[in-house]
């Protein structure tokens, strides 16, 4: 009894997350912004294997970004189109987003993770931070050697970016991800499910007859 009745819940919400990327994938169908001018500011390119490591010290190279002091306009244009990417990116916590070049949100992760590390390069030149800066950096490039990343590349890995242009998923990928399928379902059956306890604890239960 207890499957048959939670077989139309799960139904419900894999096919919801199924929906969800047939919507998506028309409304981007492509992974670049479709308003992308090139008119802001250029970003160098990284490397596969440099942003493996770089997706581990993110945090931290935000956090120091965040509390500079000798800012000026370039750095803050940078710094916000890593943020901005970075939620595009659904804040990294897609499966194999960093690491799978396959991955429909591969791209993207390129996008933010090459912002970030404009970021951190330019706090190289600021008084107050260079010395934080150049722990990281030193931290970085020990982390590459010793796991070997130096030289390893995908097929994003020689592509430059521009905070004018806005790299979304590839959303018409997911159903062709299992990582990303299987994530995105789980996501919509936890929906379904809390939508399912909210409506049965809020319906008013029947007072019995005397």
């Amino acid at each position: 009894m207890k499957y048959d009745r939670a077989r139309p819940l799960l139904l419900t919400a894999f096919s919801g997350a199924a929906f969800f990327c047939v919507v998506a994938g028309s409304a981007f169908a492509h992974s670049r912004s479709e308003s992308g001018s090139h008119a802001g500011l250029d970003i160098p390119q990284i490397f596969h294997g440099e942003m493996v490591v770089m997706s581990d010290y993110r945090s931290g190279i935000i956090d120091l970004a965040s509390r500079a002091v000798d800012t000026n306009e370039r750095f803050r244009r940078m710094m916000n189109y890593a943020e901005i990417q970075y939620s595009y990116c659904l804040w990294g916590r897609m499966p194999g987003s960093v690491t799978d070049e396959e991955s429909p949100f591969n791209e993207c992760a390129h996008a933010y993770l090459a912002a970030t590390k404009a970021v951190l390069l330019s706090m190289r030149e600021m008084p107050r931070e260079r010395a934080a800066a150049g722990e990281i950096i030193s931290a970085v490039d020990a982390d590459m050697v010793r796991r070997g990343l130096a030289l390893i590349t995908c097929r994003f890995s020689g592509e430059a970016f521009n905070t004018a242009d806005i790299v979304k998923p590839r959303w018409s990928g997911i159903p062709f991800h299992v990582a990303s399928m299987a994530s995105l379902t789980g996501l919509a059956s936890l929906f379904g499910l809390g939508v399912f306890a909210l409506r049965r604890f809020s319906q008013p239960k029947a007072q019995s007859s005397e």
